[in-house]
């Protein structure tokens, strides 16, 4: 039996490009490469070094901080390149694939498992990294259990990759993975699907299945938990993306690490935005062809989608998380008159100045900020499209000063940064609301923990 929520407040941007429902292999990527900044408050200490052979599954960094956090190579080869940046700080550990070896365990029967046993293997195989714990969306830490686990369906944001999709051949990895996680906290896991869906999803068992009615950002699991199973002080609760889920699934029946990744590449400006079936770090290159661009530099490649993605270079790789590239062009031509609102009316925007919210169908976009940063002054819009009980704008400004009391009790633990993402395109202040809020967050991890 599944239960309905309706989450009110937000908005859903309809853009051009989707990504359709057609499946192709990616072409084979030659290096791949990990990034330490895909996993927020981790500190890289190197296993290895530039030169060496490592097998698919073989840990390449640890957390600084914890030697259990483990972050494993997604393919067989060798270290071709540590690069770093100011400071000596790792932007990427970039790997030449070789070969086909892999690191193999040997997994226990599912219903004699212990809940030792599992935290064991998900520790050692660098599985864990495919949880990440709330408060601050860190990578879980194995010394505790949380108190729920949060799996969402429900994919609400511009060019969100349609996980239905994704995951309607790895039913039975996904149930596994659904299994495992059920068995280790003691209870089913909280899953979350449109409010219009029938699918398979709703007969899986050890779910508790939601079914969720609203526009983005009712698809974040932030605002999920909040109307679910609030977190409270103190506790924790583990978030896991679909597709890292059936990874976790497909371990627990190999024994092998699984560092799938299917990805939705969209953008108006490509002939053909479809989904492709790669490898966690591959190389943009292989999954976007140039010639389909008329020229590189107009465009911008956000390992994400537009509103809470990174922004990347041709030359970069996939992010470890993501299921989403878009590609939209870079904003960088003046707009004559373009303050008109009956100019440029294709613009996708949440305010009615322009004319477009009048018209329907897809919306062109790029990224032109249609304005400079200015002072924030209440208007309401940052309410408008969070739908939390909580002051977005009081929590920002808590932020920028680092008030960390005023942070704690304004909500800082509910939330992570693209939680505001809808915040950043909406508010005519244009400031970076994310990043203001991924500091705070950054302090609340230093000084609290």
């Amino acid at each position: 039996m599944s239960k309905d929520i309706s989450i009110k407040a937000g908005a859903n941007l309809n853009l051009k490009g989707l990504a359709s429902t057609e499946l192709e292999v990616a072409k084979m990527s030659l290096d791949y490469a990990l990034n330490p900044d895909d996993f927020f408050g981790l500190i890289p200490r190197m296993l290895v070094k530039e030169g060496d052979k490592v097998s698919l599954g073989q840990p390449i960094f640890h957390d600084k901080n914890n030697e259990s956090i483990k972050i494993v190579s997604p393919v067989n080869g060798k270290i071709l390149e540590i690069v770093r940046g100011a400071k000596r700080k790792i932007l990427n550990v970039i790997i030449r694939k070789e070969g086909d070896t892999s690191i193999n365990y040997k997994i226990p029967n599912l219903s004699s498992i212990s809940k030792d046993k599992i935290m064991e293997l998900l520790v050692e195989s660098g599985s864990l990294a495919y949880i990440r714990q709330r408060p601050y969306n860190i990578i879980a830490k194995p010394d505790r259990l949380p108190k729920s686990i949060f799996v969402s369906i429900h994919s609400t944001a511009p060019y969100a990759a349609d996980y239905g999709f994704i995951l309607k051949n790895r039913m039975d990895e996904f149930q596994n993975g659904v299994n495992v996680m059920s068995k280790l906290i003691g209870k089913p896991i909280n899953l979350s699907i449109s409010y219009n869906c029938e699918s398979d999803f709703s007969i899986l068992n050890n779910v508790e299945l939601y079914k969720i009615k609203g526009v983005h950002p009712s698809g974040n699991e932030s605002f999920q938990i909040n109307r679910i199973d609030p977190l409270n002080s103190g506790e924790i609760i583990w978030v896991i993306k679909p597709e890292d889920l059936a990874n976790i699934g497909s371990f627990f029946i190999t024994g092998i690490f699984n560092p799938r990744r299917t990805l939705a590449v969209s953008g108006e400006c490509l002939r053909s935005p479809k989904y492709y079936d790669t490898i966690i770090g591959s190389s943009i290159s292989s999954l976007v062809d140039s010639k389909e661009l008329s020229s590189i530099e107009d465009y911008r490649f956000i390992n994400g989608d537009p509103l809470s993605g990174s922004k990347v270079e041709y030359s970069d790789f996939l992010g470890y998380y993501n299921n989403t590239l878009s590609v939209i062009k870079e904003g960088n031509q003046y707009r004559m008159l373009g303050w008109l609102p009956f100019i440029y009316n294709s613009v996708p925007s949440l305010s009615k100045t322009s004319l477009s919210w009048l018209l329907g169908g897809q919306k062109k976009v790029n990224t032109n900020l249609n304005g400079e940063e200015r002072a924030i002054v209440v208007t309401g819009e940052m309410e408008k499209y969070f739908p939390m009980d909580i002051f977005p704008m009081q929590l920002i400004k808590a932020c920028m000063t680092g008030d960390i009391e005023k942070m704690e009790s304004l909500g800082i633990y509910e939330v992570v940064p693209e939680d505001f993402g809808l915040v950043d395109f909406s508010c005519t202040s244009k400031i970076e609301a994310q990043e203001i809020v991924k500091n705070g967050i950054e302090l609340m991890l230093k000084e609290v923990g």
